[in-house]
């Protein structure tokens, strides 16, 4: 029978890899789900919300922990559970180092590995770092190449991976949030998002703002939050900001912004609470892809604070704007955006039409021979 073992480390990876576990049960195949845990908190919370309960926990993260240190562990424990569970397929999503070091595993067992969300690129192997990288060498690796987009699908192309071995699902992230907005509906509101609607004026416009990415850390996370504060400043504006846990984040969004008018500086939220809050802005300031990805379905505009994207259909569609980290381009475009509000009327979401999973699992049940 076809045996599949599920890996996935991180919070984002949960979510995207949510509906195909859920679609795999519908369809009653063999299944078995392994974290890697390299994000601990973020990931239980949406391990909870879409119900999932894996069958190994590798909780395998560590307080400043290497990039070598979490490949190595990533390696040597998965490596444990290949040899005893024996999968026909391991299947991967996105561009974590769980996903590469799970994928190179596999390959050294001789395991066919999936890759869910396969053929984004930058072709810059800093930006971002080091997922670029992950995602190249899971391509390398890859027997199964679920492209979100058509782009995601050239790019592979051009790495001359076999098309055959291509297949255009569309991105599990509108999946999961289409999954996670009904619950929601028939939901009220959680402790957490009422705390957070009492600090929100609602004559005002919300700016949502996140950001991790390794390489703003620095002077470019200075600039961010210089930019922030200008905007701050706008008496029709309050900025919302659920600041990341990583102390190159902390520190900086502290120094420069708390205690500042019409900006709220908040813990990181739950995935339920971020979609609300998706839901009530009208500008989101961030350097996430998932964000990037599901802003469409919400006809929210995104400043993507970066220099290069992988994912250029949204830009495409209108919903994001490359602003980089400059101060000055990120103020221009946000009081631009604010003054003038795109109309997105008619603009479906680039990235999927909420059937990707479905796509996913029937490919695996009619195209692997086992």
């Amino acid at each position: 029978m076809l045996k599949i073992l599920i890996c996935f480390g991180t919070r984002p990876e949960a979510i995207k890899m949510a509906p195909v576990i859920h679609e795999l049960k519908k369809q009653k195949l063999e299944f078995k789900v392994c974290v890697t845990a390299q994000h601990r908190e973020m990931l239980d919370q949406v391990l909870d919300f879409f119900e999932i309960v894996p069958e190994y926990d590798l909780d395998l993260m560590q307080p400043n922990q290497s990039l070598n240190q979490l490949s190595s562990n990533i390696l040597k424990y998965i490596d444990e559970i290949l040899v005893k569970e024996k999968p026909s397929l391991v299947l991967v999503q996105g561009d974590t180092t769980s996903a590469a070091i799970v994928a190179l595993a596999a390959f050294h067992r001789g395991i066919k590995v999936g890759h869910v969300e396969a053929g984004l690129r930058t072709h810059n192997k800093m930006a971002p770092f080091p997922e670029e990288v992950n995602r190249q060498l899971t391509a390398r690796i890859a027997d199964f190449h679920f492209a979100p987009t058509s782009n995601a699908s050239f790019n592979l192309l051009q790495e001359l991976i076999p098309r055959g071995n291509i297949y255009v699902t569309g991105n599990t992230v509108v999946d999961a949030l289409e999954w996670a907005i009904n619950k929601l509906e028939s939901q009220t509101l959680s402790e957490e998002i009422q705390k957070i609607k009492a600090l929100l004026k609602p004559n005002k416009k919300m700016i949502l703002i996140t950001g991790h990415r390794r390489e703003n850390f620095g002077e470019g996370l200075i600039q961010i939050c210089e930019a922030l504060k200008e905007l701050s400043e706008r008496e029709n504006v309050e900025l919302i900001y659920p600041v990341h846990l990583n102390p190159n984040v902390t520190g900086p969004v502290q120094e420069l912004l708390s205690n500042k008018n019409n900006i709220h500086l908040i813990s990181p939220v739950t995935y339920p609470t971020m979609l609300w809050l998706m839901q009530q802005c009208s500008l989101i300031i961030s350097d996430s892809g998932g964000i990037q990805e599901e802003a469409p379905t919400f006809k929210k505009p995104v400043l993507v604070t970066r220099e290069v994207s992988e994912r250029m259909e949204g830009v495409e569609a209108g919903f994001s704007f490359l602003v980089g980290t400059g101060k000055s381009k990120i103020v221009k475009e946000a009081t631009r955006i604010l003054s003038h509000p795109p109309d997105f009327l008619g603009i479906e979401n680039p990235y999927g039409d909420g059937r990707a999973a479905f796509r996913i699992v029937e490919l695996l049940r009619n195209s692997i021979e086992y």
